[in-house]
């Protein structure tokens, strides 16, 4: 009951294009190949702004201080 074996996959197959018809399946796959090649390079992209600059430069992080609010329920 795990791994589909081919039969599952043709069955599979046949009841897409039953679906989707055959010639929409062609624009589907273009447009699919599109948007994980657009994934991909926004991927690529995100890996290297995280990079730092040199091994050994400090990263500057931003801060902001939040006050715990204040016993009785009123603001400070």
């Amino acid at each position: 009951m795990g791994a589909m074996s081919p039969t599952h996959w043709a069955i599979l197959l046949v009841v897409v294009v039953l679906l989707f018809g055959a010639k929409r399946m062609p624009d589907a796959a273009r447009s699919l190949g599109k948007s994980l090649r657009i994934f991909k390079t926004e991927v690529r992209e995100l890996q290297h702004d995280a990079r730092p600059e040199s091994p050994g430069a400090p990263t500057t992080v931003q801060s902001e201080r939040v006050d715990p609010p204040a016993a009785d329920g009123h603001p400070v």
